[in-house]
């Protein structure tokens, strides 16, 4: 066949779900994302119900970056010298047991007895939030339940579980299709991360309204062990390269070495990180529903899907569409759209005007991650991906958290509208910012034409 009539041949967009293995180990994952956050929106409403405090929302990103900062690496290098099925497997596992301890803390707290050391902890975490919220009565503050350091250390634990698979689960998508349908996979792989991502918080938030926290974090659990039956079902399309056997750091951190020496991978993941880290509001969300637009859970459950029916939308436009000519202007654009977003919904006093806010945060989002996922994935040699997965999983998940430990601060200092605004504005600067540091990103060609590089 002439190179002329394969150009010719129209584009597939369900190239990769055709695959059996991909379609199921797509499936189960997308199961186990919605329940992951799932139980993160559960547990946010439930440390904000208990407590009242900003801060408490911010230490639980702290409490999710830590491990995150601390396992990622290791965990890269695990994937790439271990079966990533069975190193998936093992964390899902894990996280099962976590959830079903977080379930039963939920529907019996106060069977939790007021020990003392439950008591310091409280104690600790009121006087962290009383150096922050100065602005608020002190007697508004509520650090009394004994349950709530249970459920700080269990989201630690269920935090270091997902840490340590995550290199695994997202490096595996290009041994499950032939090499024609990984662009493919990949558009529907980052498309699902994103939908879930923002799906799985919106029914946090409508179950939690009609039928408790407790409810949330036992359908997590049934949600991992879906994924794990999936799991069971997948087998290689392409044989694993293992990587060299030898342990040392310098192997460890062979992935961030790639990444600094491939510009366009380091500025698509910064650009990510920062934007993320600025202009994430996702963790004031419940201040947002309860204090500013009097919706209640109800209100929560939208405003979190919101975003979700955005990046549905789009993942199904980018899917149908053929590959973007110019995927790092897009990014770049698509950023810039992000911020003004969140601006406008920091400033908003209308429900119906922060959910289109928050719809275009989704729309905007998913080009973002879909691109950077891209370039990660078909960019970087299978011997590599897991540790150059760990390094932009720090990057990824430092910005969630971090941004999340920074938006609950920041609102406790000067409020939730002026740290979302802001946050925001700072967004549009950090892509001025990357499009000037790195412009081989601008000029980025067409993704199906890359190929890995060593």
């Amino acid at each position: 066949m002439s190179s002329s009539s394969a150009i010719a041949q129209p584009h597939d967009p369900y190239a990769a779900l055709r695959v059996r293995n991909f379609r199921d180990y797509l499936a189960g994952s997308f199961c186990a994302l919605v329940g992951r956050q799932a139980v993160t929106a559960a547990a946010i409403w439930q440390v904000y119900q208990w407590t009242h405090s900003s801060t408490a929302l911010g230490l639980v990103g702290l409490i999710n970056v830590l491990p995150l900062l601390a396992l990622s690496l290791p965990a890269g290098a695990m994937a790439d010298n271990h079966d990533r099925r069975r190193l998936i497997a093992l964390g899902t596992v894990a996280i099962v047991l976590v959830n079903g301890a977080l379930a039963v803390v939920a529907i019996w707290p106060a069977a939790v007895p007021a020990l003392a050391p439950l008591h310091a902890v409280n104690s600790a975490l009121r006087g962290i939030a009383l150096v922050f919220e100065r602005h608020t009565a002190i007697d508004q503050l509520h650090f009394d339940e004994p349950a709530l350091p249970l459920v700080f250390a269990l989201l630690l634990a269920n935090a270091c579980a997902r840490i340590l698979i995550w290199p695994a689960r997202s490096s595996i998508t290009p041994l499950l299709v032939p090499v024609s349908a990984l662009g493919n996979a990949i558009t529907w792989s980052a498309s699902a991360f994103e939908i879930a991502t923002v799906a799985g918080p919106a029914l946090g938030g409508f179950l939690i309204a009609w039928i408790g926290t407790a409810t949330v974090y036992a359908l997590g659990a049934v949600l991992e062990l879906v994924f794990l039956i999936a799991l069971g079902r997948v087998t290689y399309f392409t044989a694993p390269q293992r990587a060299a056997t030898r342990r040392t750091w310098r192997d460890v951190l062979a992935g961030a070495d790639f990444i600094w020496r491939k510009k366009v991978i380091l500025g698509a993941s910064s650009l990510d990180l920062f934007a993320v880290l600025l202009g994430g509001a996702t963790a004031l969300l419940p201040v947002y529903a309860d204090q500013i637009l009097h919706v209640g859970p109800i209100g929560f459950g939208w405003l979190r899907a919101a975003p979700s029916l955005g990046a549905f939308v789009m993942a199904v436009w980018l899917a149908h569409r053929a590959p973007l000519a110019r995927p790092g202007l897009a990014l770049l654009w698509t950023v810039v759209g992000f911020g003004v977003a969140i601006i406008v919904f920091g400033f908003s006093r209308w429900f119906w005007l922060s959910l289109v806010a928050l719809f275009f945060t989704g729309v905007f989002d998913n080009v973002s991650v879909v691109v950077r996922q891209s370039l990660v994935q078909l960019l970087t040699p299978d011997a590599l991906r897991g540790r150059v997965t760990a390094v932009n999983q720090i990057f990824i998940g430092s910005s969630n958290e971090i941004g999340a430990l920074r938006a609950g601060m920041m609102a406790a200092l000067i409020g939730p509208v002026g740290a979302v605004v802001w946050g925001g504005i700072g967004t549009i600067i950090v892509v001025g910012v990357i499009a000037r540091a790195v412009p081989q990103l601008a000029r980025l060609p067409a993704l199906h034409t890359l190929q890995p590089e060593v």
